[in-house]
């Protein structure tokens, strides 16, 4: 056991939401590696380290700011989680689904998360925004397991709905209003830390897969099983492993991510606004 229960993170939602007036949130953000999220036209009332927030050690990660901002704008409110928890740092599932349980128990009613991820599809050029629609979860183990089951009905989850159909199409929507072209695809999810091999990427691939990464999924599952409204755009940072002919490295995923940082904000401020008119 990993010493994170329920009860404990119940008190720790308490907490924040004394500490901090979210407001009514319209949605919670998380970014990823070398991702930055803001929300343009509205007041950072507040922002809080995650290792203020969450009742276990938090450790450090390049490209990653661990804090979590609170964004206002009159009676409505926006949480924007500046990077993640990862299986492969060592955090057990229900700590890497902590993010999107503790915006669920503020009554955030979407959860929307960014990530940085390889290409196993050879048309999907670095740099490309890409939707998920589905994932393949090859990380060996859920959010849901033991108590955190039990927590909350139901314990056997369906995920045949996880990704929201009309978020995608909002989405879509907001990155045309933007100026550039999304695509839908499906996120392969591994353990890490190590990139995947060339063999591997290929099975992938030949399975359905469009991008490949290390993270989300378990938030996924813990986001719909909270009821939240759940949308994934994943950042294709580079070619997988056997399709780009040259090594990987993270320093490549982070300036990635900065380069490509106009198109999410500009996606960013189109979803704030959708979101914000549904909750009107």
């Amino acid at each position: 056991m990993d010493g994170l229960t329920p009860r404990a993170l119940e008190d720790a939602a308490r907490a924040f939401a004394s500490a901090y007036p979210t407001g009514t949130l319209a949605a919670a953000f998380v970014a990823g590696s070398g991702i930055a999220l803001s929300a343009p036209g509205w007041e950072k009332a507040a922002e809080a380290a995650y290792a203020e927030v969450f009742p276990f050690p938090v450790a450090e990660l390049p490209g990653h700011t661990p804090t979590v901002t609170v964004w206002r704008k009159g009676g409505a409110g926006l949480l924007v989680f500046n990077g993640r928890f990862h299986l492969y740092q060592g955090y057990s599932a229900p700590q890497v689904a902590a993010i999107p349980r503790l915006a669920g128990l503020l009554g955030a009613p979407v959860y929307v998360a960014t990530n940085a991820t390889g290409a196993i599809d050879p048309a999907v050029p670095p740099g490309s925004l890409v939707v998920v629609r589905d994932h393949l979860n090859f990380q060996g183990t859920s959010p849901l397991l033991g108590e955190w089951g039990r927590w909350r009905a139901p314990m056997f989850l369906d995920l045949t709905e996880a990704y929201d159909t009309r978020l995608r199409a909002m989405a879509v929507r907001c990155a045309e209003a933007a100026g550039f072209a999304v695509r839908e695809g499906v996120y392969v999810a591994t353990l890490g830390p190590n990139y995947e091999t060339p063999a591997e990427v290929e099975a992938f691939r030949r399975m359905g897969g469009t991008v490949v990464g290390m993270s989300t999924v378990q938030e996924v599952i813990a986001a719909h099983h909270l009821g939240m409204r759940v949308l994934v755009l994943s950042l294709a940072t580079n070619l997988a492993a056997g399709i780009a002919g040259r090594p990987l490295t993270h320093q490549e995923v982070i300036e990635a991510g900065q380069a490509a940082r106009g198109r999410l904000e500009g996606l960013l401020q189109g979803l704030i606004a959708e979101l914000t008119r549904e909750g009107a």
